[in-house]
């Protein structure tokens, strides 16, 4: 789906930030616990096991212009839509005096358009390789689909890229009941509330309080919360700890633990209500805020 196909092609900010006016539900003592609306993930390093992909093709790319970045700095911003990544890189000092020795002068936002343009051929190339569910992932969706809690999705990929990625996805599991790209609504992307929001409209959830967002990155986690939503931070298998499969198996259980201690705190800063491994561990999260919402608390 295009962004001029998309249904959320006339909503501007103002109609999405309307749905943060909703009305809490409340609970009278003795009745079953709150209803969880929807759940709202991320993709790379949340469902499926992609978060160090476009990492390493940020590297790649800037590489093809002779300015080297290490792959911590390509990992900082993401969760940003490709190009707010792009700008928010250029713009740290240390790669824009790179760039400025390189070609002797400033970047600008036409460069930043050329080494999205070197940047996305090389994202769509690679990113049905790093499509594998993260473990638990399927069982979560299913054990969500029987409580009848509906599931959405956004991401900083572009449609472009997403539209490669789904099938693979599907293939193994992993089909949200929406998806919307970074690049596709007219209001923007991470941090604001706009993707989370998108969702709520389109899965038609009633209340944002009742929904929650999960994320393994900064901006998507300030998303939700820009979004009136719980919060749910993933450490280990997400970008704040960064590690591939094969990394994690030969990691020194010490260090492995110091990162996933780094990793909660940067994510709990952000706003995060919980921070868990993975989303195999998300169910019992869930029901941690069924109780929450039932003690009359909100996001």
């Amino acid at each position: 789906m295009s962004r001029a196909d998309s249904p959320f092609a006339d909503f501007g900010t103002s109609s999405l930030l309307r749905l943060l006016n909703m009305n809490q539900v409340s609970t009278p003592q003795g009745e079953p616990l709150p209803a969880i609306e929807a759940v709202i993930f991320d993709w790379a390093g949340t469902l499926v096991d992609g978060s160090l992909a476009p990492t390493q093709i940020f590297v790649d790319a800037f590489a093809t212009f002779g300015v080297h970045i290490t792959l911590e700095q390509a990992r900082g911003p993401m969760g940003l839509s490709k190009r707010d990544h792009i700008r928010t890189l250029l713009a740290d000092p240390s790669i824009q005096a790179q760039w400025t020795q390189t070609f002797g002068r400033a970047s600008t936002d036409e460069d930043i358009d050329a080494i999205y343009q070197r940047f996305m051929p090389m994202q769509i190339e690679k990113v049905a390789a790093y499509s594998q569910p993260i473990p638990g992932a399927v069982l979560t969706l299913q054990t969500l689909r029987e409580q009848g809690i509906k599931i959405g999705s956004c991401s900083g990929y572009p449609r472009q890229v997403l539209d490669v990625l789904l099938p693979h996805a599907a293939a193994d599991g992993i089909a949200p009941d929406w998806v919307v790209a970074g690049d596709e609504l007219p209001a923007g992307g991470r941090p604001g509330p706009f993707m989370a929001l998108a969702n709520v409209l389109a899965l038609g959830a009633q209340d944002v309080r009742r929904c929650i967002k999960v994320d393994d990155t900064t901006p998507g986690i300030e998303e939700g919360r820009n979004a009136g939503m719980w919060c749910v931070g993933l450490t280990l298998s997400g970008n704040e700890v960064g590690y591939s499969q094969a990394e994690l198996a030969a990691a020194d259980p010490v260090q492995v633990q110091a990162r996933v201690a780094h990793a909660a705190r940067r994510l709990t800063q952000a706003g995060a209500h919980y921070a868990i491994d993975s989303v195999a561990d998300l169910p019992a999260v869930i029901e941690q805020i069924r109780q929450r919402l039932a003690r009359g608390e909100t996001p």
